[in-house]
């Protein structure tokens, strides 16, 4: 039977699709842009939008297995959808942040809650993929480091336990294609703490020259920030920083647990990424 990807072109779906390839599963890839998305050959690629469910049904036809970008907007018809294409399982990318008591009061834990209630409703096997803060996030900072060797940003003491998209992706790929996973939540972490300033600095080893960051006060970070977030998520994304700062974050180890293999470092993940800050 057929697996489904979704949001097959981003940092974790790409990688997916190429590892259930690997494992030789029958994929297919749904986009919104098919003719630009450059996934591998084999791959039966679809255009679909899961905020538009009109689209969704040829992409769900014949498949077995399920794994979901979390797109909260029309969470209830992709449930619908797939239940009645016969879809048995689902693989949900989620959040470290869908598991605080207070995340339906953080704009962004509550996008991820809202894909989990409506897939723990369902009549279907369900697994819950909940990484923090991806390493991929400081791709943000490529432009500067490109072009000035420096990255600004706030609260560079603010700790946390970046993981790499790999390792994400290979925890959903086992929950697609092992039994034992269904109703399990797993959080995904890095394979240790460090400060933002410290992920400068290995960003600039990989790369081979020194890279400076430059503390921005919270109220210079929200006025940059407003150019492309809206204000509940700046407000949560500053917050979480701020209540980071001199505080290790917690690091698990479920990665090594369902994959054999430990989770990568951040060392690693920024000599995977040196073409994208060079």
């Amino acid at each position: 039977m057929t697996i489904l990807v979704t949001g097959a072109t981003g940092n974790v779906g790409r990688n997916v699709v190429e590892m259930l390839l690997a494992e030789g599963a029958s994929v297919r890839a749904t986009t919104r842009n098919p003719e630009t998305a450059g996934l591998p050959e084999g791959v039966d690629v679809r255009a679909a939008d899961l905020a538009k469910p009109d689209t969704l049904a040829a992409a769900l036809s014949t498949v077995d297995k399920v794994y979901l970008f979390p797109e909260p907007d029309a969470v209830g018809e992709f449930v619908k959808l797939a239940e009645e294409a016969g879809v048995r399982r689902v693989v949900v990318l989620s959040s470290l942040s869908a598991k605080e008591t207070d995340a339906e009061d953080d704009v962004i834990g509550r996008r991820h809650v809202l894909v989990e209630r409506a897939v723990e409703a369902s009549t279907m096997d369900w697994t819950f993929v909940r990484p923090g803060s991806f390493s991929a996030n400081t791709l943000q900072w490529a432009h500067s480091i490109r072009a000035e060797g420096v990255v600004r940003a706030p609260y560079g003491d603010a700790q946390i336990a970046p993981v790499h998209e790999k390792d994400i992706a290979a925890v959903a790929v086992r929950a697609l294609l092992d039994d034992g996973h269904a109703g399990k939540a797993y959080e995904l972490t890095g394979s240790e703490t460090m400060t933002q300033r410290r992920q400068v600095e290995l960003i600039g080893e990989a790369i081979g020259r020194q890279v400076r960051f430059e503390e921005l006060t919270p109220e210079q970070s929200r006025e940059q920030m407003a150019r492309w977030a809206p204000v509940g998520v700046i407000d949560s994304l500053l917050g979480y920083l701020a209540d980071a700062v001199g505080k290790p974050a917690e690091v698990h180890d479920v990665s090594e647990k369902i994959t054999g293999r430990p989770a990568r470092t951040f060392a690693e993940w920024a000599a995977d990424h040196v073409r994208d800050f060079v």
